[in-house]
């Protein structure tokens, strides 16, 4: 029986080609989009449970107030991290303290790579699943090893065994690769950390940790910890609050810092606190896609039932024959469902090749390393799962109210007479699908104007043809007059500076400020760019007030530039001349510079100090010359740094480029926003397309009718058309106030954010309709065109 079953199936969607290709493409291409992001969503969802002991280990961050406002750090003072162990140590099995100071040269021989890594107290190997290569787990425990990710270690030493070999990092200190470790997936926090080496070992290489007066000052480390059983995290960030509080100066306790955990399952998803309250973080992303995905998936669902239901009707007089002939209602309920099943099981093969097609490109708009999980039985259960169920749904109507019929009425009539209301679930389904699209459109303009919005910002200096050459050995700076003459030779280089930080960022920031009229009780902190004269020049910075730094005054090793946030902040009404006092000492202002912005582009600029430094710096800004070739001017400059700098790999970016990077997140979820909303389209386009071509040939007879009696191709035109624009009308009425709610909410979100405009909802409205007219012109125009003796011949 079975056999008998799949063979009429078979036949059925043979006969009907143009409407199980429909059927199958449309659902096909709704499940691949629901897939992609399903498979987007686990890869977030299970972010950083790599690690063994993910649902203990948390960092210890704190909370401060610093102007006016409450800050969440993931940074703390060092004493911290023992200070925890020795008065709360019932409550972890390890506190670890660590330190990440970005890139560091790491050498064998002549062999040199620029790799990011960490210092880490050695019970990091234990919280953290290291599945190890080589060498042991322990290894950190030695204080001049080093444990490196396999595929470092492939990069220095080949196929040879590491363990035991010397290296150097950053040219100074000598380490023994005691370990290797195999390279941590991309889905988890430390992913770019490619090497790890003994926190002792950075403690004594670097002086200005060994010899700062108070260790409870700087907040410039990490602490990592992992709960015994017994304990939880809320309990103990209640235990733990004021741990710092009770160690600290008066003038830090302004600050009032409050000291907790945040576990690792929240890392990923809710990082962003606002005010002292966790208020999400990328989460909104993972229901934003988890939505779109559903809806996506609706839509095919939506055309597969429209489809299935209108076919339907063509086929009573078949359900009246069969039964006629003996055939049972149970056994047409299995026909029906059977080719339902039919058609979502090859739409699931299909999908499953658009996934596996599309995924690199996938993982490129997305920045992701996902995978089909093939060998995943709970893939499998979902994709087959779903797949029933919406064959189930999408047959339910055939397999019951069809059967159902009396084959002589059936018969008598040779029609199914419907009924006015028949048509109505389909015209609300039209209706979902086209709100859903257009909702999708307005929200991917607006992700784009809030993108370019924050692009077209000014931003205080010209980025064009700047570069940032990091340095992180001190031989740049030992030579840096010779560096910048020999620079400035090449003609390629108009400018050179040396500066604490690139101007995209900010590492240093400091509250030992004092100015006139200072509140006592205020807790300040700003952030604190050490540079060199050139640095306003070199990067094109805009002076509101005053001057710049210049060689001309030797006082200026004892002033500072303020940007126009500062002296907002610090009230000064003639900030020029005015004197302010960094850990005591007197700093005169000369100058005040428009807002530079340097962190995130959607918030406003923080109070922010320039002053000259003659520590080493650990950038070099260059300004090219705009005519001269960028690939010449940097084969010169290469050069130039090989030569004072010949332990070091030359690595540099463009400030432009750096800047954009900030847009990345905004940037992947406008383009994901836009991929998905054209094929929402396109879905949508595909029923309405089907709807077209079978309401045309259920009229071909009143079509044949009305021309014989004079009617024009326009007037048949409009005859089957009107009623599809009046569907996406109802839907753009109802997809303008939703799309407003949500995006008015997402926008809220940054500090410096565009506006919703009217001709946003009616570009996106105007676009379905022109869509729609297009996609049900073709079917109608064809239908009007059709001569009326072929249609009207069988009357």
């Amino acid at each position: 029986m079975l056999r008998n079953y799949l063979k009429i199936a078979f036949r059925t969607l043979a006969k009907h080609k143009g409407y199980s290709a429909i059927n199958i493409v449309g659902l096909s291409v709704g499940m691949a989009v629901a897939l992609l992001i399903g498979l987007w969503l686990w890869d977030e969802l299970s972010f950083d449970q790599y690690h063994t002991h993910y649902n203990r280990i948390a960092q210890v961050k704190q909370h401060l107030v610093n102007n006016g406002e409450v800050q969440t750090w993931n940074t703390t003072p060092y004493p911290l991290a023992e200070e925890l162990r020795q008065h709360y140590g019932s409550d972890f099995k390890h506190v670890v303290l660590g330190r990440e100071e970005g890139d560091h040269i790491l050498s064998v021989g002549n062999e040199k790579f620029t790799q990011r890594g960490m210092y880490f107290e050695p019970q990091i190997t234990d919280m953290l699943s290291l599945k190890m290569v080589k060498g042991s787990r322990n290894g950190l425990k030695e204080p001049g090893s080093i444990l490196l990710a396999e595929s470092v270690a492939k990069a220095f030493f080949g196929d040879a065994d590491p363990i035991n070999k010397l290296m150097k990092i950053d040219n100074r200190m000598a380490v023994k690769v005691t370990g290797v470790y195999e390279d941590l997936p991309r889905n988890t926090t430390f992913h770019e950390i490619t090497f790890m080496a003994p926190w002792s070992l950075y403690y004594n290489n670097t002086e200005w940790v060994r010899n700062t007066p108070d260790p409870w000052r700087p907040n410039a480390f990490v602490i990592f910890a992992q709960l015994n059983e017994s304990a939880d995290f809320e309990t103990v960030s209640a235990k733990i609050k004021d741990a710092k509080l009770n160690r600290i100066s008066s003038e830090l306790a302004r600050k009032k810092p409050a000291i907790f955990l945040h576990p690792m399952s929240q890392w990923h998803l809710y990082s962003e606190f606002k005010n002292g309250v966790n208020v999400g973080g990328k989460i909104q992303y993972v229901w934003l896609f988890g939505i779109i995905g559903g809806f996506v998936l609706l839509l095919a669902c939506i055309n597969f039932m429209n489809l299935s239901t209108a076919r339907s009707e063509k086929r009573a007089k078949e359900v009246g024959i069969r039964k006629a002939v003996g055939s049972v209602r149970t056994q047409l309920i299995y026909q029906f469902f059977l080719e339902s099943l039919l058609v979502v099981f090859f739409s699931l093969i299909l999908a499953l090749f658009w996934v596996q097609l599309l995924l690199p490109a996938f993982n490129h708009v997305a920045d992701k390393e996902v995978r089909v999980l093939w060998s995943n039985p709970i893939f499998w259960s979902a994709c087959l799962g779903f797949s029933l169920l919406t064959g189930l749904v999408a047959g339910s109507y055939p397999a019951f109210y069809l059967s159902s019929f009396q084959p002589v009425k059936i018969l008598k009539g040779a029609r199914l007479q419907a009924g006015r209301w028949a048509t109505v679930p389909r015209k609300m389904l039209v209706v979902v699908q086209f709100t859903v699209s257009v909702t999708l459109i307005v929200g991917t303009i607006i992700v784009f104007r809030q993108i370019q919005f924050a692009q077209n910002r000014p931003i205080g200096y010209d980025t064009n043809g700047l570069v940032v050459v990091p340095t992180i050995s001190a031989d740049v700076h030992n030579h840096v007059d010779a560096v910048k003459r020999e620079l400035l030779q090449t003609g390629t280089v108009l400018n050179v500076a040396e500066a604490a930080t690139p101007p995209t960022e900010v590492w240093n920031s400091s509250s030992a400020f004092d100015w006139k009229d200072k509140d006592p009780t205020l807790s300040v902190d700003f952030p604190v760019v050490g540079a060199s004269y050139d640095y306003g020049k070199t990067i094109g910075w805009k002076l509101a007030e005053g001057r710049d730094f210049s060689r001309d005054f030797l006082t200026d090793s004892s002033a500072v530039i303020l940007n126009e946030a500062a002296v907002k902040f610090m009230g000064l009404r003639n900030p020029v001349g005015e004197t302010i006092r960094w850990y005591d000492q007197p700093y005169k202002v000369i100058g005040v510079v428009n807002d530079v912005v340097i962190n995130s582009p959607y918030e406003q600029v923080k109070p922010t100090i320039f002053h000259l430094s003659t520590e080493p710096g650990s950038t070099i800004l260059l300004k090219l010359n705009p005519h001269s070739s960028a690939g010449d001017a940097l084969e010169r400059i290469e050069t130039v740094f090989k030569k004072f700098n010949p332990s070091q790999p030359f690595d540099y970016t463009f400030v432009d480029e750096e800047f954009a990077r900030k847009f990345g997140n905004e940037q992947r979820i406008g383009t994901l926003a836009s991929f998905f909303a054209v094929l929402a389209i396109f879905i949508s386009c595909l029923g309405l397309f089907g709807l077209a071509s079978f309401i045309a040939e259920q009229r071909t007879k009143e079509i044949g009718v009305r021309k014989v009696l004079g009617a024009s191709v326009t007037s048949l035109w409009r005859l089957l058309s009107v009623d599809f624009i009046v569907l996406v009308i109802i839907s753009c009425v109802i997809a303008t106030p939703v799309a407003y709610y949500f995006l008015e909410e997402w926008l809220q979100k940054f500090t410096y954010h565009t506006s919703i405009s009217w001709w946003v909802f009616a570009a996106s409205s105007l676009g379905a309709l022109a869509i729609t007219l297009l996609t049900v012109s073709f079917q109608a125009i064809k239908a009007a065109l059709m001569n009326p003796v072929k249609s009207l011949r069988s009357e």
